[in-house]
């Protein structure tokens, strides 16, 4: 039995409930084992023991990998097994140095279905639809898509049915569904990671609001919701009255950790609400985006990273992926003095100067990682934190974006698996490994069932020392 199916014996999750809302909560121990009655629902099992989660979050166009890969690898990743811990990081994993204990760097991953193999130019569109599936897209810009079942969906078709959404779709960019938007291959491909059947795409959502409305809000009770929002209160407003008799029954330890994570609720929905007030379309050379979103990309980024982890933290789900951008971007990102968009920058033919403003780019996503990661690892949970019950991939389907070669993928992996991974190292596998050997070594510490997983070969068995 594996560690999830034997925690859902054991205890039940709490939630709390107003008008159109439905909050649950994160871990208290004061509760563990006791049946909460007329004071909260119960929305599905939980567990007594904190559940591992996983996340897959997407970066787009490669990366400039000789500013990416640790100092002492050489141009391919190798270095020394017997320097697992003792390595220092690159210029671009920089911002990782206060979160070091809790991140491992990989190298010697390869994606090969996101190569040609045949069917000729088409790199971002297969490193997209590849990154999550290990399957070869069919190349086609009409509706007879086919990829594979994606990693996440997978996990979700096993420990979904625990949680209240078995899976969560998010991202920072919006993207047609159907066209031709890279040498003859689908939209549907480049706008999408987490794929539910070989031509089923999960469509991701990047407006905030959406986001805390499907974590907080009831879907079976349409008409309150209507009602609540028309009121344009908190909802922390809405579930006020079970809140205080809850708080009656907690220890003192409890307490402040619910109004340490109310607060937190109320200080999202805030910047929520300052995104939703600014009518205006944004302004992002290269790429507008729709009212409702924050101005600037580094905030929406961050805010979407904070709505995963509440999702991670209330147990509303156990699975989720985060397309920071669609493979193919062209968005810039002028708040950090670079107006030119990623896509073409990524072609830079080893100018110097472009090859400057990649890096720019590549270490601004990994400082936003770096503080997801922290938020994470400050997160209580048990008798740890909230990061060590979780597995977070970090990389994309392209290693160096201008080479758009995909082996030895930028790949980094953080958090403790529920005590079954140990992160801080360099994680070093032989050439041509494939990246889907990973993600069966992952969906084992989820639980769940594999035989095998899109081209993977076997498990990795050097992340646990």
């Amino acid at each position: 039995m594996s560690r999830n199916q034997h925690a859902t014996m054991i205890s039940r999750r709490t939630v709390i409930q107003g008008m159109g809302v439905t909050m649950a909560l994160p871990w208290l121990e004061s509760l563990i084992g006791k049946e909460s009655a007329a004071l909260a629902r119960v929305i599905g099992p939980a567990v007594a023991a904190p559940p591992v989660r996983l996340a897959c979050v997407f970066i787009p166009n490669g990366v400039n990998y000789e500013a990416w890969a640790p100092v002492g690898a050489g141009a391919d990743g190798a270095i020394a097994q017997a320097a697992a811990t003792d390595f220092a990081l690159s210029p671009t994993l920089q911002p990782l140095e206060h979160v070091r204990q809790h991140v491992s760097v990989l190298t010697g991953l390869t994606l090969d279905k996101a190569r040609a193999n045949g069917d000729g130019p088409g790199d971002h569109a297969r490193s997209s639809a590849s990154f999550l599936t290990g399957h070869q897209a069919r190349k086609t810009a009409g509706n007879d898509i086919r990829i594979g079942v994606s990693v996440d969906q997978f996990a979700a078709r096993q420990v979904g049915k625990l949680t209240r959404l078995p899976s969560l779709e998010i991202g920072c960019e919006e993207g047609p569904s159907a066209g031709n938007c890279d040498s003859g291959y689908s939209c549907a491909y480049s706008s999408n990671i987490s794929w539910r059947e070989e031509n089923v795409p999960m469509p991701k959502l990047v407006d905030p609001g959406l986001v805390f409305e499907r974590l907080f809000g009831n879907p079976n009770d349409a008409a309150a919701r209507e009602q609540r929002l028309s009121r344009r209160q908190s909802i922390l407003d809405f579930v006020s009255q079970d809140s205080k008799r809850l708080n009656d029954r907690l220890g003192q330890h409890d307490r402040r950790k619910l109004d340490q994570f109310q607060t937190a609720v109320r200080e999202i929905e805030q910047r929520i609400e300052r995104a939703g007030t600014d009518t205006k379309a944004i302004e992002r050379p290269t790429m507008p985006m729709p009212a409702g979103i924050p101005r600037k990309a580094g905030e929406h980024i961050d805010l979407m990273y904070d709505l995963l982890l509440l999702s991670f933290q209330m147990d509303v789900t156990r699975v989720s992926t985060y397309m920071i951008g669609n493979d193919g971007s062209n968005r810039a990102l002028p708040e950090i003095g670079v107006k030119d968009g990623h896509h073409h920058l990524s072609h830079h033919q080893n100018n110097a100067e472009m090859i400057e403003k990649i890096r720019a780019i590549d270490k601004f996503y990994v400082e936003r990682h770096a503080r997801f990661i922290k938020r994470l690892s400050e997160t209580p949970e048990g008798d740890g934190t909230l990061l060590d019950n979780c597995m977070v991939l970090y990389g994309g389907g392209i290693s160096d974006g201008n080479r758009h070669n995909h082996e030895d993928l930028p790949i980094l992996l953080a958090g403790k698996g529920g005590g079954s991974l140990t992160p801080g190292r360099l994680v070093t596998s032989p050439k041509e490994t494939p990246l889907c050997n990973l993600y069966m070594s992952l969906l084992d510490r989820m639980g769940c069932e594999v035989e095998s997983f899109g081209d993977g070969t076997g498990r990795l068995t050097n992340l646990s020392s």
